[in-house]
């Protein structure tokens, strides 16, 4: 038995900031491939070759997915997770955009 001294807390899980993390990612990516950035991710890259919305409408279908299991199965540490993850690619696109916008 763990006193509960010693027990992490975990953030409540935020669907708000995960659909909103899942826009910037697009509108940001949006932007910065439009200011000559590349896409770092090797799969989201070829998807991006069909088409744009294609390419990212793809993994955030999968993302959704991630959610929806999370939520079934009662997994929300899974959703913090996730929103973490996204606050990272979001502030990296940012930097890449920051980076186009020097060159």
């Amino acid at each position: 038995m763990i006193p509960s001294v010693y027990k992490l807390q975990f953030p409540n899980p935020s669907l708000t900031v995960f659909f909103s993390l899942q826009a910037l990612d697009v509108l940001t990516t949006l932007i910065g491939l439009a200011m000559g950035a590349q896409e770092a991710s090797v799969f989201v890259g070829r998807l991006l070759q069909l088409s744009p919305m294609v390419g990212l409408a793809i993994p955030k279908l999968f993302a959704l997915l991630l959610v929806a299991a999370a939520i079934r199965f009662k997994r929300t540490r899974l959703i913090v997770f996730l929103n973490y993850w996204f606050t990272a690619v979001v502030t990296w696109n940012l930097a890449m955009i920051v980076i186009c916008l020097q060159a």
